[in-house]
C-alpha cells in the first residue's frame, strides 16, 4: 500500500521504472522526524527481573448482541452497555496525558468510522500517537475473523481492506506486526499460514481446549512455533504463537473498568480503606504464579476486555499506580518489574531470549472449555446465513473482476452509478467471529444479511454496466437470486429470453442450469448458434412447498452451459409449446441411475442409496445415506447441566434418531439429467441428481421447519455409511485450502480424555471432507461451512441444520431457534452436497477444482428477448485458460490504473503426481483486454513490497535452522508457483 501523496511526489521515478517493466512505490512518505513506533517504541525492560508487560486493550465485536452501528454509537444499551466511539475518544485523551501509556487497537472497521468523523487537528494528534508507538494497531483486519467457518479467500480480502486503510493513513507505523485473535473459538492452521505470509512476526490468542492448556501449562509450552503448512517450505508458513494467560481478560481482581467491580487502588494512607500493600502483594503473587507456566522472564497481562475503556481514566489512573507501587518494591529486593507494553514489545523480548521453541503442526480444533462443553455447534449454526455469506463471496469476486474488465464505465455506465466498496465492507464484516459463525443474536444476523444484500445491489449496477460495455447491448439485466427454489419472474413469463453465464474461474467450466418456466418445450442455442440439448421437467412438490407464493412456475428447463475463463457465454431460449405437460415422474425408486462416469444404485424396498461406482476406474463402494437428528441437551443430562446452543453442540447421548427408514420416491430420467426425488418426512427431502456429463453425484437436501412440538431441540445430520475401511480416520479442509487428518478420540499433540463421543469428534468442514482406504476415497464437497465427523468407521456425517430451545450460557442470551416472516413456523434451509469416488492417489484432481467451482460459481443474468445483432455473445478476459494447478484468487481494481492480482497454486505437495508440480504463468500474456505495463510483487495482504518484507526468525526444538530468505525479483514477468503458494502483485495496466 502507498499514500496518494507519495505517488505524486515520486512520479518521474515511477515512470522511468515502468519503461523497464517494473515499478516501485514507497509505502508512505518519509516523515519529517524518524518515527519511533513498533519495536523501537518499547519501554526499557530490566534484565534479570521478571518483566510484566501490561497491555491495555479493548475487544470490540463487530456485531454480536448489538449490530455494528449500535455498537459504534452506543445505542441499545438496554441490550449491552457498549459504545466504541466513546472508547476511542477516551483512550486518545488519556494517552495524551502520559507519554508512558500504551494502547492497542484491533478492529479497523470501527476505527475507520471513528477516524472519518475526526477533525484535522485530532487526526494529526492521533498520527503523532501512532508514530510514537503509544497507540499501536494489532491484527489490523476489518474485523477479527472467525477461524472455523470462514473461507481463506474472504479472510485475505477482509485483512487486505483493513490493512490498506491503516497503511494509507499512517504509513509504516500503521502496519501491525502481531496477529491477535483473542476471542475466536478454536484456531485454524490455515489462518496461521495466511498470517505468516502477510508478514506478521507473531500470533496471540486466548482460547484453546482446557485439556490442551493444562498440559501446556505443566510443560511450559504455551508459546511455540506453529508450522502451518505441509507444502510451503519453512519458514514461509511458520508463525510464532503464544497463548494468553487469562483469555483476554485481566488477572482476577485487577479489572478497573466502569463495567468491573474490583476496588480501585486507594493510596491515601490517611484513608481507613488504604489498600496499596494488599493490591501490590496480590499482584506479585499473581505474576509469580503466571511466570511458573511460561518459559522466559517475560510475561504478558491483558488489561481490558469486551468494550472496555469507555472511561479510560479509570483504567489508566489505576495502572499508573500499579506500575509505580509494584516497581517501588524493587528497592526492598523484589525482582518484578512492571511496564506498559504491547504484544509486539512482548514478542520482541521473547525473540531476544534466543530460545528454542516447540513446533505445532496440527490445529486447535475442536475447542472445549469444560468436559462436556465442546464449541462445535457453531460450525453449522445459522446454515442459511453461512450459505448467503458464501454466495456473497462469489458475487464479490465477480464484482471485482467486472470492475477491472469494464474500466471506468463499470462504476458509471448505462445503468447508473455502482460500486464494489459496499460489498467489500459487508463481506469483511461478515467474517467476524460472531457473524458467519452464527453466534449472534437474531436481529444482528438479520443486519449482516441486510448489509450483504445492499452490497450486492450496488454490485449489480456495476456488473450490468460492464456486461453492457463488453457485449454491446444495453438491454436491462435481470438477476434471479432464488433459482435454487425455482423463482425467476422473467423466465416464468417470457417466451424469448437470453441467459448470460459469467465464469469467474481461470479455466472453462460447465454448469447445469435449471430455470423455472411454464412452457413444456423450448429451443436453446449457444453463443455460436448451435442447438443445445434441453429438457423440461415438473417442479418438485418439495420446491413448491419451500417457495410458497414467491413463484408460479410449474416446470423447470434444464440444459448444460459452458463459459470461458473469466468471461461469459450467452444462450438464447425460445418457447416452442405450452403443452402437453412433460412426462410425470416415475413413482418408485429405480434400480440404478448412471452416465458414462458414475453408476448409483438404490434399494428398491427403501428407496435409499445403496452403492456408488466410478465406471472409469472400476471402483464400487457400498454407500447408504439417510437423515438423523440428535436430541439437543436441555441441561438435564446426568453428566452435566450444559445445554446445546449457538456455540456448543451437546447431544443428550450418542444415539441418533432416524427420520425415516424409507423414502417416498419420484424418478425423472432424460438426456440431460437423472434424478431421484426422495421424501423422508414433511420436513426433510432430497434430490439425488446425476447430470449427463458429470463426474460427481449431487445431493440437494431440504430441511425444515424442524419440528419442536415435542419440546426437543434437534441437531439434524445426514450420514453416509460405506464399505471403506477408514480405521477411525477422516480428513477435512482448513478454511478451504490444505487438508488435515482427523482421528477419532485423538489429538496429535496431547493425550485426550474423551468426554463427548460425538461433539468431541466434530470438526469444521469449510469446503470438503473425505474418508479413504488403500483403494477408495469418498469425498463430499459442501456448499457452505458445516460441522461433521466420522463417529463410526467407514462413515461420514455432516450437520445440516440446528434448531434449539435453550441458550448455552455463552453470552448470546437467546436460543438458536430461527424463523422468518416467510417461515414463521421455523426456518427452511436448502443446500447441496457433491460426492465423488476416486482412487486416493488422484482424488485431489477432482475435489480441489470442484471445491473452487462451488465457492466461485457462475453468475447467471437474463435479458428479455433474444440477443440483438452486432452484440458480442461470448467473451473471455484471459488470453488463454490458466493451467489446472493455478487458481485466479484475486483480480481487483486498486487505483484507476492499478490492479491487484493474486495467483495461487491450488494443490498441496502430496496431492497429485500430475498437478503438484511448480507451474509458470506469464503476466504479460495473462489478460485479453489489459496491457500490463508494470508489476511489483507484494506480500499476501498487499500492504508491503515482497522484497522488503522481513520477519523475525525463531529457533525450534527439532534443531532445524531457518532456510535462507530469498527476495522476490519484481522484474520477472514469468511467475512460478510452487504447491500451495500464493503470489500477490500490483499491476499497472491499460485497457486495450
Amino acid at each position: 500500500m502507498f499514500s496518494k501523496m507519495a505517488t505524486t511526489v515520486h512520479t518521474p521515478f515511477v515512470l522511468l521504472l515502468f519503461q523497464i517493466g517494473v515499478f516501485s512505490l514507497p509505502v508512505s512518505q518519509t516523515p519529517q522526524e524518524s518515527p519511533t513506533c513498533g519495536y523501537k517504541s518499547c519501554h526499557a525492560i530490566k534484565p534479570g527481573m521478571l518483566n510484566v508487560h501490561l497491555v491495555p486493550h479493548t475487544h470490540d465485536d463487530v456485531g454480536w448482541l448489538k449490530t455494528v452501528d449500535q455498537y459504534f454509537y452506543g445505542a441499545r444499551n438496554d441490550i449491552q452497555h457498549a459504545g466504541v466511539q466513546y472508547i476511542l475518544d477516551s483512550v486518545v485523551d488519556q494517552l495524551l496525558k502520559n507519554p508512558d501509556r500504551r494502547f492497542i487497537y484491533v478492529e479497523t472497521a470501527f476505527f475507520y468510522r471513528w477516524w472519518k468523523r475526526q477533525s484535522g487537528d485530532m487526526q494529526d494528534t492521533v498520527k503523532q500517537l501512532v508514530d510514537e508507538g503509544r497507540l499501536e494497531f494489532v491484527n489490523g483486519g476489518w474485523c477479527m475473523s472467525d477461524e472455523a467457518t470462514t473461507h481463506y479467500s474472504a479472510v485475505v480480502d477482509q485483512m487486505t481492506i483493513g490493512l490498506r486503510f491503516l497503511n494509507d493513513t499512517f504509513g509504516p507505523c500503521g502496519r501491525p506486526r502481531v496477529a491477535w485473535h483473542i476471542d475466536p473459538f478454536g484456531h485454524a492452521r490455515e489462518h496461521a499460514s495466511v498470517f505468516a505470509q502477510m508478514g506478521y512476526d507473531g500470533f496471540f490468542f486466548g482460547r484453546l481446549d482446557y485439556q490442551d492448556r493444562s498440559r501446556r501449562k505443566a510443560s511450559r509450552e504455551q508459546e511455540m512455533v506453529w508450522r502451518a503448512s505441509e507444502s510451503l517450505v519453512p519458514p514461509v508458513a511458520d508463525l510464532f504463537t503464544g497463548i494468553l494467560p487469562n483469555g483476554y481478560n485481566p488477572p482476577e481482581g485487577f479489572c478497573w473498568d466502569q463495567l468491573c467491580d474490583d476496588p480501585p487502588i486507594r493510596d491515601d494512607p490517611d484513608l481507613e480503606d488504604y489498600n496499596v500493600e494488599d493490591v501490590v502483594s496480590k499482584f506479585l503473587t499473581v505474576a509469580q504464579e503466571q511466570a511458573k507456566v511460561y518459559k522466559t522472564n517475560h510475561i504478558i497481562m491483558t488489561m481490558g476486555s469486551d468494550f472496555q475503556y469507555e472511561n479510560a481514566n479509570l483504567w489508566y489512573k489505576n495502572l499508573d499506580k500499579l506500575i509505580r507501587y509494584v516497581n517501588q518494591k524493587q528497592v526492598n529486593g523484589s525482582n518484578i518489574h512492571v511496564l506498559y507494553s504491547t504484544p509486539s514489545c512482548y514478542l520482541q523480548e521473547l525473540h531476544r531470549a534466543n530460545l528454542s521453541w516447540t513446533v505445532k503442526r496440527d490445529d486447535f480444533f475442536p475447542y472445549a472449555d469444560a468436559a462436556h462443553d465442546f464449541w462445535t455447534g457453531y460450525f453449522t449454526s445459522r446454515p442459511a446465513l453461512k450459505r448467503y455469506e458464501r454466495i456473497s463471496n462469489s458475487y464479490l469476486q465477480i464484482c471485482n473482476q467486472m470492475e477491472v474488465l469494464g474500466g471506468p464505465t463499470s462504476r458509471n455506465g448505462s445503468f447508473g452509478v455502482g460500486n464494489s466498496d459496499t460489498m467489500k465492507k459487508a463481506m469483511a464484516v461478515a467474517q467476524h467471529h460472531d457473524a458467519v459463525s452464527g453466534t449472534e443474536k437474531q436481529h444482528v444476523a438479520d443486519d449482516y444479511a441486510r448489509r450483504l444484500a445492499n452490497g450486492w445491489t450496488q454490485c449489480q449496477v456495476l456488473v450490468s454496466n460492464t456486461l453492457a460495455a463488453l457485449s454491446g447491448s444495453s438491454a436491462p439485466r435481470v438477476y434471479c437470486e432464488h433459482l435454487n427454489i425455482s423463482v425467476c419472474p422473467l423466465t416464468e413469463s417470457s417466451s424469448k429470453f437470453s441467459v448470460n453465464v459469467y465464469n469467474p474461474l481461470a479455466r472453462p467450466v460447465g454448469w447445469s442450469v435449471r430455470l423455472p418456466v411454464n412452457g413444456t418445450a423450448y429451443a436453446v442455442t449457444d453463443s455460436s448458434g448451435n442447438a443445445v440439448d434441453c429438457q423440461v421437467v415438473p417442479v418438485s412438490q418439495a420446491t413448491v412447498v419451500v417457495r410458497r407464493d414467491r413463484g408460479y412456475a410449474v416446470n423447470e428447463l434444464l440444459f448444460q452451459v459452458r463459459a470461458p475463463p473469466m468471461g461469459y457465454s450467452t444462450y438464447s431460449v425460445s418457447l416452442l409449446q405450452k403443452g402437453p405437460p412433460p412426462a410425470s415422474p416415475f413413482p418408485r425408486a429405480p434400480k440404478d441411475i448412471q452416465n458414462k462416469f458414475l453408476k448409483v444404485t438404490f434399494d428398491p424396498e427403501t428407496g435409499l442409496l445403496s452403492s456408488l461406482s466410478n465406471l472409469e476406474t472400476q471402483q464400487t463402494v457400498r454407500l447408504s445415506q439417510n437423515f438423523y437428528w440428535y436430541n439437543a441437551s436441555d441441561g438435564n443430562n446426568k453428566d452435566s447441566k450444559q445445554m446445546s446452543g449457538a456455540y456448543i453442540f451437546r447431544p443428550n447421548s450418542s444415539t441418533t434418531f432416524i427420520i425415516s427408514k424409507t423414502a417416498k420416491i419420484e424418478t425423472v430420467q432424460n438426456s440431460v439429467v437423472q434424478e431421484v426425488r426422495q421424501w423422508f418426512s414433511p420436513w426433510v427431502s432430497q434430490v439425488v441428481r446425476l447430470y449427463a456429463d458429470s463426474r460427481v453425484l449431487e445431493l440437494e437436501w431440504t430441511v425444515g421447519p424442524v419440528p419442536i412440538g415435542d419440546n426437543m431441540g434437534k441437531e439434524v445430520i445426514t450420514r453416509f455409511d460405506t464399505s471403506i475401511n477408514s480405521s477411525g480416520i477422516f480428513y477435512t479442509d482448513s478454511n478451504g485450502r490444505e487438508v488435515l487428518q482427523r482421528r477419532k478420540d485423538y489429538r496429535p499433540t496431547w493425550t485426550l480424555t474423551q468426554t463427548e463421543p460425538v461433539a468431541g469428534n466434530y470438526y469444521p468442514i469449510n469446503s470438503r471432507a473425505y474418508i479413504k482406504d488403500e483403494k477408495d476415497q469418498l469425498t463430499v464437497v459442501t456448499d457452505r461451512s458445516q460441522g461433521g465427523g466420522s463417529i463410526q468407521d467407514g462413515s461420514l456425517e455432516i450437520m445440516l441444520h440446528r434448531r434449539l430451545l435453550h441458550d448455552d450460557v455463552r453470552g448470546v442470551g437467546e436460543p438458536l431457534n430461527e424463523a422468518s416472516d416467510l417461515y414463521p413456523e421455523g426456518l427452511v434451509v436448502r443446500g447441496r452436497l457433491l460426492l465423488s469416488l476416486n482412487p486416493p492417489a488422484v482424488a485431489a484432481n477432482t475435489h480441489r477444482p470442484l471445491a473452487q467451482e462451488v465457492v466461485l460459481q457462475p453468475l447467471i443474468t437474463f435479458t428479455e428477448g433474444l440477443l440483438p445483432p452486432n452484440t458480442r455473445p461470448e467473451f473471455s478476459g484471459l488470453q488463454t485458460a490458466l493451467p489446472p494447478a493455478v487458481h485466479l484468487l484475486t483480480v481487483s481494481q486498486w487505483d484507476p490504473d492499478l490492479v491487484l492480482l493474486r495467483l495461487e497454486h491450488q494443490y498441496e505437495a502430496r496431492d497429485s503426481k500430475e498437478h503438484s508440480q511448480p507451474v509458470t504463468v506469464n503476466l504479460q500474456k495473462l489478460f485479453a483486454t489489459l496491457d500490463v505495463l508494470g508489476v511489483s510483487e507484494m506480500n499476501l495482504s498487499a500492504n508491503q513490497w515482497k522484497h522488503e518484507m522481513t520477519r523475525l526468525d525463531w529457533k525450534v526444538d527439532s534443531g532445524e535452522k531457518p532456510l535462507p530468505k530469498t527476495k522476490g525479483d519484481p522484474s520477472v514477468w514469468e511467475v512460478t508457483l510452487k504447491p500451495m503458494e500464493i503470489r500477490t502483485f500490483l499491476l499497472r495496466v491499460r485497457l486495450r
